[in-house]
């Protein structure tokens, strides 16, 4: 699709999206990245032991797989702008009670509450980049914005080392959030505006000049025009009534791939622990794992871009996918710290390669006249799955073995494979891949 003579290159528009969303975006997720390793630490101050640590960190997703549908429904109504500034203020209410907190059961609603704001947060950052980003560049801008939240939770952990080391204090981490969350309260309100600064894409325009020309009752919002103040709003349970065809089929398929990913932040480092690795080896592991997938963050969108969504989801889902099957035989094999290195590269450019991927396949699909409300139940579909998958991968575990956790994660990554090469091109026209 040839864009306008006057139309914005995506170097500018990704340039000029810096102030609006991706410099928000790296500040909350360098706060959460501080954050998130000393959550089981404060909790066992507080008196849990470690499967109720466990539980209290997990109140995190649990919190951010609740607020995904609030969240779909503050945007529809409030906006974009005004809703990460809400969440960013509710945000900062939950970063006082992590610090303040005289009780386990308090901190915990803490942690909760921040989950429930990053949900809303995220999502956004989602619609906007959704009605605001040109088709031809949209996958781009979206693994763009995941790879920013992927630098923020990358270089996070080390700021909070740092500053443990000097302070000598977790709490101090949770006051680092805070200041982050200060800041990008600050970016979002008093920067450019990107519900007036930018207007919708023209693809998104001409979505709605149809829809209003049908008069299908498709509600608008931001600065897409509405036609009469009578027009229904879809409500978010009727939204996901209406799209369930995609939602239980391409959305399932995301999910998948969701707790594939999810699967891999759990099995590499029990995987290491469990061939008698020390907890160096296994940081540096895991960490050039994760540092390949930021590697491929920005060439994950040129695929999408160029050549179609599916020729990015899908060798990412049989990387991981094999790369899982793999590793689980390899665990008493007398090379099993090359392998697990091995494969725990493989792994990291398979999630490399799917960075963006839910995001762009959310934008696609989502009605484009008033995209939060789908993208409230699209985001809900892919938390779970990153939330289940952990909770499979223990009880896999403990009633068998970690290799057969490990093979079974592979397998659902095989199956997904086949889903997206089923469902993508249903869903996701072929103009745009």
């Amino acid at each position: 699709m040839a864009d306008r003579p006057d139309s914005p290159t995506a170097r500018d528009v990704l340039w000029r999206f810096g102030p609006m969303v991706y410099g928000p975006t790296v500040l909350f997720a360098l706060g959460e990245g501080a954050v998130l390793p000393v959550i089981p630490v404060i909790a066992a101050d507080l008196g849990a032991d470690l499967a109720v640590a466990a539980l209290v960190a997990s109140a995190l997703v649990v919190g951010q797989l609740c607020g995904n549908i609030p969240a779909g429904w503050a945007v529809a109504r409030i906006g974009e702008r005004l809703t990460m500034a809400l969440a960013g203020v509710v945000s900062l209410a939950g970063i006082l009670g992590m610090a303040l907190a005289p009780s386990l059961g308090l901190f915990a609603v803490a942690v909760f509450l921040i989950g429930f704001c990053a949900a809303a947060f995220g999502l956004a950052r989602h619609s906007f980049m959704t009605t605001r980003v040109p088709l031809a560049f949209r996958a781009r801008a979206l693994s763009l914005l995941g790879g920013t939240f992927r630098l923020g939770m990358f270089v996070g952990p080390f700021v909070a080392a740092a500053l443990i080391a000097v302070f000598g204090d977790e709490h101090v981490t949770i006051w680092f959030f805070g200041i982050c969350l200060v800041a990008t309260i600050l970016l979002v309100l008093l920067g450019p505006d990107p519900e007036t600064h930018f207007l919708p894409s023209t693809a998104t325009r001409d979505a709605a000049d149809t829809a209003l020309a049908e008069d299908t009752g498709e509600p608008v919002t931001g600065t897409i025009p509405v036609p009469s103040r009578r027009t229904p709003r879809t409500g978010v349970f009727r939204t996901m009534w209406r799209h369930r065809d995609v939602l239980s089929r391409l959305g399932l398929a995301a999910a998948s791939l969701s707790a594939v990913r999810s699967a891999r932040q759990v099995v590499l480092p029990l995987w290491g622990v469990s061939i008698g690795l020390d907890a160096q080896t296994i940081a540096l592991v895991v960490g050039v794992s994760g540092a390949i997938d930021f590697a491929l963050f920005y060439a994950s969108g040129q695929v999408m871009d160029r050549f179609g969504r599916l020729w990015a989801a899908l060798p990412a889902m049989l990387l991981m996918g094999v790369g899982f099957i793999a590793l689980s035989f390899t665990h008493d094999t007398d090379q099993s710290a090359m392998w697990f290195a091995m494969f725990a590269a493989v792994l990291g450019v398979g999630n490399g390669l799917s960075s963006g991927i839910l995001l762009t396949l959310g934008a696609d699909v989502a009605p484009k006249t008033d995209p939060a409300p789908f993208l409230g139940s699209w985001r809900t579909l892919t938390d779970a799955g990153g939330a289940v998958a952990p909770l499979l991968v223990s009880a896999i575990a403990a009633t068998a073995t970690l290799a057969v956790a490990s093979g079974v994660m592979g397998a659902i990554g095989l199956v997904g494979a086949l889903a997206f090469v089923r469902w993508v091109p249903r869903f996701v026209p072929r103009a745009r891949g």
